[in-house]
């Protein structure tokens, strides 16, 4: 449209020119030039489409007009009336929890409550329903019967909805980072980045590019379907079914559900048992931007509870696909759950991730990557740095650099005080931590600093580790952490080949970081990696731009949610074949008709096969032929 409309606006201003060439006083012009310069007129109108048609064809000209007018001139309505969330005081906090132990997170005296505490504190912060199979049935069924309405929305008015959100989130950073850290422990700053940054990424990404990527998709015809049109066309699924995990309960409570409603699905999310307080308060979020837009919030429906819950949720028939982010051993039980229905699912199972420093980096510029690589959100990350490859010649240097500040990491309540690290979500995880640290030092790994829980605040927090002479012969080589432990791993001879050989020697494959002076050499490097993504000479950031696709190989899982890939699989790829030109059809020749005569359909077809897959034109001729005679 934007070029259609650029273009007859040059044309206008070439035909003003013309006008003037041709008047009266052009007349007397010398015919011969007025020529010239008519034609060097029309080669430059020419000129003009042309490149403008370009440039709206490579650059998206007409849609970058068209959405920011929509966002220019598009009322997009204030939720925070509608929003209650807590006030988190961190003082509260400080003063000590009401338990010196996590809690059971089922009371057996109420166990149709899940019962919520801060790690950070142990101070029991609220419950939350424990939902029966029963429940979770009738929460997909209510989010499928307003799918019926909101499937046929147009694309501005899910962005409208996508823009109520974004409009709060950014107007409640604060509330929603205390909000994070109180419940999962995380320090702000590690909210801030992980929770509030990404989400509005992936806001702002729908909003821009989401409605072309599911444009019908033209796909080419053979030269015997010219007369047909084909292409792909990307259709809602339904309902989906999210199980999402307790690192990041903002950004897991909303990913899905904004690729989802934009997809025009139904979305019901089972959010962590750990986490289930804060989530409670940011499905509140979704539900009001959907009403103050006046579409049903039933569409988004959360579903707490165990593990049963979970289960429930996989195996309920109103759920059309499911996205499960989590260990791999849990989401083979996810698949087992799903295979009897055959429904699709895509299992996002975390990574252990290898960062690399070749000989050639400036430790003093690499220092700081590997700190915020393997202790950010407390080492809580699926595409975490779990294991540091330092080349031999720097090794040494690189420990001497690095012990200090890993050892004068500060840890506590991540809700007043300045803390870098913060609480580890889970208790039962710090005792895994130590059983993998334990067993590399019986096997000749060092402790530089860390390696035991920290007993000297209240809460689940284990310290900020530094640990070398890793090998393979270790757990810790091959099992996930997730949690503030840097692995360091020495690459004998500072040999490219052997590093490529140590980093794919895991089961994991989810992404992976080369740092170099050498970009080539980077990327000669990392493009042998067997993991789903890769960064040079960064950490983090193909999350961060979210129009590439997110997701693993080997015990990492598969499928893919973010970029094109992703939102594509929250539908129906439908392949479409229509009639190209009015009146113009495929009939049945008679020669393939019932009832058939076999002499004659073999020629008809042995004809169509020579004369469209034959090479030589001899034999393109006969078939010509053949198809006259038994067509």
């Amino acid at each position: 449209m934007a070029s259609t409309c650029e273009a007859s606006a040059v044309h206008s201003g070439i035909a003003q020119i013309a006008l003037k060439l041709f008047s009266a006083d052009a007349q007397a012009a010398d015919p011969a030039v007025t020529k010239i310069i008519s034609i060097l007129l029309l080669c430059t109108s020419t000129f003009f489409v042309i490149a403008l048609h370009y440039v709206n064809k490579e650059w998206k000209l007409g849609r970058d007009i068209k959405l920011s007018l929509e966002a220019l001139f598009q009322r997009v309505p204030d939720i925070s009336g509608s929003i209650n969330l807590p006030k988190v005081d961190g003082n509260d906090e400080k003063k000590g929890g009401t338990v010196n132990k996590p809690l059971s997170l089922i009371d057996p005296a109420s166990p149709s409550l899940v019962q919520c505490y801060s790690p950070s504190s142990l101070s029991k912060i609220g419950t939350v329903p424990n939902l029966s199979a029963k429940e979770v049935s009738e929460m997909a069924l209510r989010s499928k019967n307003a799918q019926q309405v909101w499937k046929s929305t147009t694309f501005a008015q899910r962005r409208r909805v996508l823009r109520t959100l974004q409009k709060y989130v950014v107007s409640h950073v604060d509330e929603i980072c205390l909000l994070c850290a109180k419940d999962s422990g995380k320090t702000q700053v590690d909210a801030l980045l992980g929770e509030i940054l990404t989400t509005c990424e992936k806001i702002r990404t729908l909003l821009h590019h989401g409605e072309t990527w599911l444009e019908r998709s033209p796909r080419e015809v053979n030269p015997m379907m010219m007369h047909k049109t084909a292409y792909v066309e990307y259709v809602p699924l339904g309902v989906l079914g999210i199980i999402a995990p307790w690192n990041y309960p903002f950004h897991n409570m909303l990913n899905h559900v904004l690729s989802g409603i934009f997809s025009g699905n139904g979305v019901v999310t089972k959010c962590s048992e750990h986490t289930s307080w804060s989530s409670m308060y940011f499905h509140n979020i979704c539900r009001a931007a959907l009403e103050e837009n006046g579409f049903d919030p039933d569409l988004v429906q959360l579903c707490t509870g165990m593990a049963e819950t979970g289960k429930a949720l996989v195996e309920c028939p109103h759920i059309d696909k499911i996205f499960f982010t989590g260990s791999p051993n849990v989401g083979r039980h996810v698949m087992k759950g799903a295979a009897p229905f055959l429904k699709p699912v895509v299992l996002e199972l975390g990574g252990k991730d290898a960062m690399v420093f070749c000989d050639d980096v400036k430790l003093n510029e690499v220092i700081p990557w590997a700190m915020r690589g393997c202790f950010q959100n407390c080492g809580q990350n699926c595409c975490g740095v779990e294991r540091l490859f330092v080349y031999e010649s720097i090794a040494k240097d690189f420990i001497n650099g690095i012990k200090d500040k890993v050892a004068s990491m500060r840890q506590g309540c991540p809700l007043g005080d300045d803390v870098d690290c913060g609480a580890m979500v889970m208790d039962q995880q710090c005792d895994l931590i130590q059983a993998l640290v334990d067993d590399a030092v019986a096997k000749g790994a060092i402790v530089h600093c860390g390696g035991k829980r920290n007993t000297t605040t209240l809460g689940q927090f284990y310290q900020p580790t530094l640990l070398s002479g890793v090998t393979s012969e270790m757990r810790i080589w091959k099992e996930e952490v997730f949690g503030p432990i840097m692995c360091v791993v020495v690459v004998p001879g500072d040999n490219d080949d052997v590093c490529v050989n140590m980093v794919n020697d895991c089961p994991f494959g989810l992404g992976s970081s080369v740092y170099s002076a050498s970009k080539s050499r980077a990327l000669a490097i990392g493009s042998q990696f067997n993991t789903g993504m890769f960064t040079a000479n960064d950490f983090g950031v193909n999350y961060l731009i979210q129009s590439l696709p997110f997701g693993g190989v080997k015990e990492s899982g598969f499928g893919r949610f973010a970029g094109p890939e992703g939102l594509r699989s929250c539908c129906l790829e439908r392949s479409m074949v229509i009639d190209r030109i009015p009146g113009v059809k495929t009939t049945i020749p008679g020669a393939i008709d019932y009832p058939m005569n076999t002499t004659q359909g073999m020629g008809f077809g042995k004809g169509l096969v020579e004369l469209f897959y034959g090479d030589t034109l001899w034999g393109k001729v006969k078939a010509i032929v053949n198809l006259i005679r038994h067509g």
